[in-house]
């Protein structure tokens, strides 16, 4: 499914117009302050055939994750290490502006980005999901279904893959006899730190943190920026034609570095009331 945007010139420049006046005087059409971001709600456990799965809600953007765990071969060049596949739906569900077929861009677009944040933050300690080096790893999946939009589906899908991955469980295989056998036992995933990504959008000279779906269709550029437990930024993805300066960069990681220990903190007491 993709989403559909199609609006005329005349109405943009309006909300545009609309939204520049709210912001200039610092405050955004839903009274959200420019560095504020919404409300978070999670409740993990949610699909219970699922390994581990999370619900999100960010303001009003809701995305469910699910977690599958078989057993596979490694990706070609990282024969050493457990395989990581993320994915993301938008369901017709979650707007009426949904057109058929297959994802659009965006949507992989959505997909690759968290998946890059989880796994270029080292999440999970891939090395010790091998069961046979070279031949036989854990394949662990990730799902994603968006079922209500209303903007900044990059982190709430990625607080949602976090979530989930945090509180699953993942089977115990054995090697027996050259086969895969399931034990029946479960164990901790090799959760090593908890990635946040936070997404900041530029209208006009104005940066706001967290934008809605009214903010999106204004928006002239997109930066998120993802940061591990530590603090240190692990990935970063820019969108759209618009420019950040050097100095706008460097003032959007130093929020998402603050912001992020923020939702971090709360993403882990959610996550461990939910387990």
């Amino acid at each position: 499914m993709s989403i559909s945007k199609k609006s005329p010139i005349i109405v943009e420049n309006l909300r545009k117009k609309q939204m520049r006046e709210s912001i200039s005087a610092g405050k955004r059409l839903d009274d959200r302050g420019l560095d504020e971001t919404r409300p978070i709600e999670i409740e993990v456990n949610v699909i219970k055939k699922a390994s581990g799965s999370a619900w999100v809600k960010l303001g009003k953007t809701e995305v469910v994750a699910g977690v599958k765990v078989e057993t596979g071969e490694p990706f070609e060049g990282l024969e050493n290490s457990g395989a990581l596949i993320i994915t993301a739906e938008v369901l017709p569900i979650a707007s009426p502006h949904i057109e058929p077929g297959p994802p659009d861009e965006e949507t992989i677009e959505l997909a690759r980005v968290v998946d890059r944040g989880v796994r270029e933050s080292e999440m999970l300690d891939l090395s010790k999901l091998v069961l046979v080096p070279g031949k036989i790893v854990y394949t662990i999946f990730v799902d994603c279904s968006i079922i209500n939009v209303d903007g900044n589906l990059f982190d709430a899908t990625s607080y949602a893959v976090v979530a989930a991955l945090s509180s699953c469980k993942l089977p115990v295989f054995e090697i027996k006899d050259d086969q895969v056998v399931d034990t029946g036992k479960t164990q901790e995933p090799p959760i090593t730190t908890t990635p946040v990504s936070v997404t900041t959008v530029k209208i006009g000279e104005y940066l706001l943190l967290d934008p809605n779906i009214e903010e999106e269709a204004c928006m002239d550029a997109r930066l998120t920026i993802t940061t591990n437990s530590k603090g240190s930024i692990v990935a970063m993805q820019k969108g759209l034609k618009g420019y950040f300066t050097v100095d706008e960069v460097k003032g959007i990681a130093g929020k998402a570095r603050t912001k992020g220990e923020d939702i971090r903190a709360k993403l882990q007491e959610l996550i461990k009331i939910g387990k």
